[in-house]
């Protein structure tokens, strides 16, 4: 068990769940936080994190660090999935091993399991069949993740915990057009939409002065800003799907998927960090150990065109909502079994239609508050 002077090293600090999981250690009384910036730390510079762990010493890690992205970055930037987070799990859980570290937790994704995976997903159908095509790499990185925690814990006694959560949405999630997830990425295309249908230039001009937004035009990166004309930021936003009178979704709005609020995902990453122990994570008694990983999750799914719906209810939206089903779908469901999780004391509370208002409120208030500074 860890106690309250025990120093944490939270890696990935300022994202989504790294930053959720920083405020909810400090909320449980947790002061001896240490966090770096990419800045201040390139976790795929080995020598830089062995110098970091020689300095800080840390009694515990959390590995939230990663490169992440939805379908399309998956897609176009697929040696840079694997590579990325392959090198940044071989760091920081490599020189977490030579330090002495007594806890890891190592945050992995449900795209592990296979695309035809029986649903739910129960942590056992692991390698059992071919993945997803569009995320393979990533998918890959974050399996050989879970099993360097899985080895080191079998051949050296160590205590490094895996959990796998589902698609995940909150504070500080990231909004950008073409290396977002699935529920940020609609939420900001219909927001946008909504604003160009009220002729609102601009509430435009402050999302894309908060967030530029960019595509690759003739080779060049072609970028628009709150600086940028009308047309030319018209014309950059129909390269996303979004019009005064409609937006235009990926896929066939028919895939199912399950949601997590980050703050829950940061409550239950807490709860297995201080409560679970690998010892809990298994069967005892088998003679292979393997599959020790937790999916973290509400159990819960929806379609990709209901959570649409209730974005556009949400934010007001009049116009209409499309689907290109010219794009990839990606897996078609992929829900998790928590039964594992729940054994171990967790179970989630927000629901989607309160996390999709909540998500809303956050991401008014930060352009608002942006607007007030300029």
């Amino acid at each position: 068990m860890l106690d309250k002077n025990s120093k944490i090293y939270v890696a990935g600090h300022h994202g989504l769940v790294g930053s959720a999981i920083w405020d909810n250690l400090k909320q449980r009384g947790y002061a001896h936080l240490v966090g770096r910036s990419h800045k201040e730390l390139d976790l795929l510079d080995g020598n830089a994190v062995k110098h970091f762990f020689d300095e800080e010493r840390p009694d515990a890690v959390v590995l939230a660090a990663a490169h992440v992205g939805g379908i399309m970055a998956n897609l176009q930037y697929r040696a840079d999935f694997i590579y990325q987070n392959l090198q940044i799990q071989q760091n920081v859980i490599g020189e977490s091993f030579r330090h002495g570290v007594k806890k890891l937790l190592f945050l992995g994704s449900t795209c592990i399991y296979p695309r035809e995976a029986p649903q739910p997903m129960k942590e056992e159908v692991l390698l059992t069949s071919p993945l997803e095509y569009t995320n393979e790499p990533y998918a890959i990185a974050k399996i050989a993740g879970l099993k360097m925690c899985e080895s080191f814990n079998l051949q050296y006694g160590t205590n490094y915990i895996a959990v796998m959560p589902t698609n995940l949405y909150g504070p500080n999630d990231n909004f950008h057009l073409e290396n977002s997830h699935v529920l940020p990425a609609m939420m900001r295309k219909i927001y946008l939409a909504k604003c160009l249908n009220g002729n609102d230039w601009d509430a435009v001009r402050r999302d894309v002065g908060l967030r530029p937004v960019s595509i690759l035009r003739n080779g060049e990166r072609v970028v628009v800003d709150a600086q940028s004309s009308e047309a030319e930021i018209l014309n950059v936003l129909a390269h996303y799907g979004i019009t005064a009178e409609a937006v235009t979704l990926w896929g066939t709005g028919r895939p199912l998927r399950e949601f997590l609020w980050s703050e829950e995902m940061a409550d239950a990453s807490v709860h297995i960090l201080l409560n679970v122990d690998f010892k809990d994570t298994y069967v005892q008694g088998n003679k292979e150990v393997r599959n020790c990983h937790i999916n973290v999750g509400t159990g819960k799914e929806l379609t990709i065109r209901e959570v649409a719906e209730k974005i556009v209810k949400e934010i007001g939206f009049g116009g209409e909502l499309r689907w290109d089903a010219s794009k990839p779908d990606g897996t078609m469901r992929k829900l998790t079994d928590v039964t594992k999780l729940h054994r171990l004391g967790w179970y989630h509370q927000v629901e989607i239609d309160e996390g999709i208002h909540r998500l809303y409120e956050w991401y008014m208030k930060g352009i608002c508050i942006n607007h007030q500074t300029v």
